[in-house]
């Protein structure tokens, strides 16, 4: 099975500019993502797609791969399918999975991407995953920056948003699930998503998988215990250079960037 990783990137971030290449611990935050997916063992090839000549320059000085995507994308999952298309006409060679990993989880774990990937070894009829987790900081619970879901009994998702939605456990206990920022897709199910048009739910909330939702069709969630912090203001940028000087991942790339 030929598996392969897409991180979407671009300098106009809305709510941070040009934090892809922000530096944390003298690496950007691209390379970071990027070297960090490198280190999972499901993933044949790692890319980066981007629209900046900036983000480029610096993928190809670390020897990384880089697809040049257009300018007008305003979703991930956009920019990613037109990635992936160009991989397939420049390789000529078939692509069974799609995952996509933001590039804005500089303290990506790479265990992570074995997981959102597993649900599709297990069972062919699965198109998309995503990964989730137990909000325990109250404070991320009310943060519009951390997008929440529900899911139903099979662990599909119900929904996703920003603002505070909820569940109850077993034990009637309300509890809080954050999204992921790690997908994987069949190479079908990426060429549909964007095939459909964006829709109110996912303009709303501005969350691609809410597109997906509007549509029926099914995204199987995959719970993780790791919990980490993406970056889309200054606050959590300062919070993961401080969590970076402690990394004991960073270690292991520090010197090839």
């Amino acid at each position: 099975m030929n598996i392969i990783g897409i991180i979407p990137a671009r300098m106009k971030s809305s709510r941070l500019i040009g934090k892809s290449m922000k530096k944390i611990q003298n690496i950007p935050m691209i390379g970071h993502v990027y070297f960090r997916s490198k280190l999972s063992k499901v993933l044949n090839e790692v890319y980066v797609a981007t629209c900046d000549k900036e983000i480029k320059n610096y993928v190809q000085s670390i020897n990384g791969k880089v697809i040049m995507t257009s300018k007008k994308h305003k979703r991930a999952v956009d920019r990613t399918a037109e990635a992936m298309n160009k991989i397939l006409k420049n390789n000529k060679k078939k692509i069974d999975l799609v995952v996509m990993i933001q590039g804005d989880e500089p303290c990506l774990e790479p265990k992570m991407i074995n997981q959102v990937v597993k649900p599709f070894k297990k069972n062919n009829k699965i198109e998309i995953s995503n990964l989730y987790t137990i909000l325990k900081d109250h404070k991320e619970v009310t943060d519009p920056n951390r997008v929440k879901v529900v899911v139903d009994k099979e662990s599909n998702a119900i929904y996703f948003s920003r603002e505070s939605i909820s569940t109850k456990n077993e034990k009637k206990k309300k509890i809080y699930y954050k999204q992921g920022n790690i997908f994987c897709f069949s190479k079908k199910s990426l060429n549909n998503f964007v095939k459909l048009y964006p829709s109110n739910l996912e303009i709303t909330e501005s969350i691609d998988m809410n597109r997906l939702i509007e549509n029926r069709k099914k995204i199987k969630m995959v719970k993780t215990n790791f919990n980490t912090t993406n970056v889309d203001n200054l606050k959590d940028f300062k919070k993961v250079v401080k969590i970076m000087k402690k990394d004991k991942k960073f270690k292991v790339y520090s010197k090839k960037a």
